[in-house]
């Protein structure tokens, strides 16, 4: 498969005519030996001729011969910029526990949690939802205007923020205004990596989405810290100047590298949906997201509920984003040697194990809710750095951004709900969180069936295939 790849630079000779259905072929119809498909993906996926979305201004060339760096200054720093804004951005959204369990507890104490949990559920919607359009604009017209706004927005939300003490403060200052502003940093972030890599994109998009684990991890500690030093307020200030200097860095430093497709357009296409595999994929991104936040945003209120300390309640977060760290850089070089679709399915069953094997029987105890953390944490950490790469599996690299947008924007109405959905489970067992844990699992079970599912429509029914 790697040999697939590298050679896949050069222009291949055309194996069967074009107007032949390019799914007959996947499925080893029209005369072509069935053992070549994973070839044919390839060739489709790279070819010049392979992309047949089209929009308002016709239909779009692409360039045929891409070559790709793997490597040097340029796209280091690129890497690096990437990192500071997810570290910035993703870490505040790996906060959002922390958040809840203290506003729940302080300014909103009055509010039930399904009520709180719609202002960090709108959130991290809209931080995928305004993608529909920040990616198909990455592409047209590159980061410059994307994340520095974004970054600026960032810092004045978590400001805003440190002021807030009624219920629609909080929605409209951090629920809408961090929501679109994260959307401006978080699309370029990841899809600016894909531009300087692929035979190491999985490893370089794991690196730069380990910044959003180490704020995950930081930004928790931080506040803790400072909350009893100098107050919510200032905590929440210190936190923004943090964020100020990490997104400089990210302005300066994040570029894109390939030219936009010839008369590439700036609007999403929802025609790429017809995609089976990429529907599929999409499918399975949404239930991934569905369950991946409940845990994210109630592990320290389960913590609480179930005894522990607030102290411990405040640290399980940590616990659980240091582990997502080692789950974002280290499978990303597994994805790059066995594929990144096998490398997300693995991961889904061990966040399918944690839920129901650790979590569910052993999560009253110390041991048991610290080990289902760094399973989960570790697993989801793959799953976010690996899925982008999925996503561009199966698409061309200059349209990367518009089909990376369109399967966020479906799946941000999955993010929506969930802490919503959560919530009202836990009312509905009257505080008990057993319902939300096999509600939490079956979500991954779907997710990996669906992705399962792309595979098998791209390079057919073997496990054992690397993609």
């Amino acid at each position: 498969m790697e040999e697939t790849e590298k050679n896949d630079q050069s222009p291949q000779p055309s194996i069967v005519p074009a107007a032949w259905d390019a799914s007959r072929i996947e499925k080893g119809q029209v005369g072509v030996d069935t053992k070549q498909k994973s070839d044919l993906f390839l060739a489709q996926e790279f070819g010049p001729d392979s992309d047949k979305s089209n929009t308002g201004s016709g239909r779009e060339t692409l360039l045929g011969d891409e070559t790709y760096p793997e490597g040097g200054l340029q796209a280091w720093l690129v890497v690096f910029g990437s990192w500071c804004g997810l570290l910035a951005s993703l870490g505040l959204m790996n906060s959002i526990a922390t958040f809840q369990t203290y506003v729940a507890t302080h300014q909103l104490s009055n509010y039930d949690e399904g009520t709180i949990g719609w202002i960090f559920s709108l959130y991290t919607a809209l931080c995928f939802l305004c993608g529909v359009y920040i990616g198909p604009l990455f592409d047209r017209y590159g980061p410059q205007w994307l994340v520095g706004p974004g970054g600026l927005l960032v810092v004045a939300s978590v400001m805003i923020m440190s002021i807030c003490t009624e219920y629609w403060h909080f929605m409209l200052g951090w629920g809408i205004l961090n929501g679109i502003a994260t959307s401006l940093l978080f699309t370029p972030c990841l899809t600016a990596v894909g531009h300087f890599f692929r035979e190491r994109r999985g490893f370089a998009s794991g690196l730069a989405s380990t910044g959003g684990g180490l704020g995950g991890v930081a930004f928790p500690l931080i506040m803790q810290s400072l909350f009893d030093k100098v107050g919510w307020g200032w905590a929440l200030r210190i936190q923004g100047f943090i964020c100020l200097f990490l997104l400089g860095f990210s302005s300066l430093l994040v570029r894109k590298r390939l030219p936009p497709a010839k008369n590439a357009s700036p609007h999403p296409d929802f025609h790429i949906m017809k995609e089976r595999a990429f529907l599929l994929l999409t499918i399975g991104v949404f239930f991934l997201e569905l369950g991946l936040f409940i845990p994210l945003a109630y592990i320290s209120s389960y913590a609480l509920a179930n005894g522990f300390s607030e102290k411990f309640a405040f640290q399980i977060l940590p616990i659980l984003n240091a582990a997502s760290v080692f789950g974002r850089a280290l499978p990303g070089w597994w994805a790059d040697k066995i594929g990144a679709f096998n490398t997300n399915m693995i991961s889904l069953c061990v966040t399918i194990f944690a839920c129901y094997v650790v979590w569910l029987p052993f999560g009253h105890t110390t041991a048991g809710l610290v080990m289902f953390a760094i399973l989960f944490g570790f697993a989801t950490g793959n799953n976010i750095s690996i899925t982008p790469v999925c996503v561009g599996k199966l698409c061309h690299t200059q349209h990367y951004g518009r089909y990376y947008a369109t399967c966020y924007t479906v799946v941000s109405v999955a993010v929506l709900i969930s802490l919503p959905v959560a919530g009202s489970i836990v009312k509905a067992t009257n505080g008990s969180y057993w319902g939300l844990i096999l509600f939490t699992g079956l979500t991954q079970i779907i997710s990996v069936v669906a992705m399962y599912a792309a595979k098998v429509e791209s390079v057919g029914w073997s496990p054992w295939t690397n993609f």
